[in-house]
């Protein structure tokens, strides 16, 4: 069984590597450092570690004035609360354009237990409808790695970006060489009878898909979209032109997130089929993250099923 790591764990690891080549980094964070991992940059580096309370519209704002101080920063808190600090993150962060990581952990079903109330679904399309913000959902710990490292270490990225990280431990499907890049995808498996593609934790089950639908003939490709903003068109074209057509897949609603970037690339450029897999403009519930999954239908079985539409049989 492939190695499960937490993209939460991953971030606090990244977080002290990129941390020692850049003495002008400071990471904030809003009362959440042991479980958004940030304790670990506050415990080798407490003058660069910034603990903002329960005060996130305050930490964002923090936060650009820092930036614009010529900090590099990163802040962190979980999604359903950091997005909450919605205004603040456009009329600040964004309009400013300042070079900040907004590192969410604990978005999505996979929260789990925790239920409806800290279940962010929604916060992608949040983060994405914001002029100058970048989206990135990283499917592993690998390239969660490879996210960070890439955000703190080259000199040309301007403006903020927005990292989606989760609770629970997934499994490595990237390899620990990965790179990483704003708008370019990783295709995981060939095909071309239809494409998959997923971000996030839907990447293995994007993966399981292909898979299932191989034993049946059908020859799936498989693309990893990290980079939901800006989003790899080219590679969206190509899957539409060299396939049937496209399902999506995250953990997130099926609205204003990857499957609706994905379809507004399909419906501008090239019209074809496009089916999307995620949570159904509905709230969660409390629960084992298997069994939301398997309940909302973000299972690789749904994918198979949704295939099987756009393919006709």
């Amino acid at each position: 069984m492939a190695q499960a790591v937490a993209t939460r764990d991953a971030y606090g690891q990244a977080l002290v590597e990129v941390g020692q080549r850049h003495p002008e980094m400071v990471v904030l964070d809003a009362d959440l450092a042991g479980s958004t991992r940030t304790e670990k940059f506050g415990a080798k580096w407490p003058e660069r570690f910034f603990d903002m309370g329960i005060s996130e519209q305050d930490m964002m704002c923090t936060a650009a004035g820092l930036a614009a101080s010529g900090k590099l920063v990163f802040c962190s808190s979980f999604a359903i609360f950091g997005t909450r600090a919605w205004e603040q993150v456009r009329n600040t962060v964004a309009r400013g354009n300042f070079r900040i990581v907004l590192a969410l952990t604990h978005a999505g079903l996979s929260v789990g237990e925790d239920g409806a109330s800290a279940q962010a679904c929604e916060d992608v399309a949040a983060m994405r409808i914001i002029p100058n913000m970048k989206v990135v959902v990283p499917a592993d710990g690998n390239q969660t790695l490879a996210v960070i490292r890439y955000l703190a270490d080259s000199p040309d990225i301007t403006g903020p970006t927005y990292v989606r990280l989760g609770r629970a431990k997934m499994p490595l499907v990237m390899p620990a060489d990965v790179s990483f890049a704003f708008g370019r995808s990783d295709e995981l498996r060939t095909g071309n009878d239809v494409a998959i593609v997923a971000c996030g934790a839907m990447v293995e089950l994007a993966l399981e898909a292909a898979d299932i639908l191989a034993k049946e003939g059908v020859s799936a490709r498989v693309i990893n979209m990290a980079s939901v903003k800006p989003l790899d068109e080219e590679a969206v074209v190509r899957a539409v032109t060299e396939t049937r057509g496209i399902v999506t897949a995250e953990e997130h609603t099926i609205l204003g997130g990857l499957g609706a970037a994905v379809a507004e690339v399909v419906c501008e450029r090239h019209p074809a089929p496009v089916r999307r897999v995620g949570v159904r403009d509905t709230f969660g519930e409390s629960g084992p993250p298997e069994a939301l999954f398997k309940k909302y239908g973000l299972t690789a079985d749904r994918i198979v099923e949704e295939a099987k539409v756009i393919l006709g049989g």
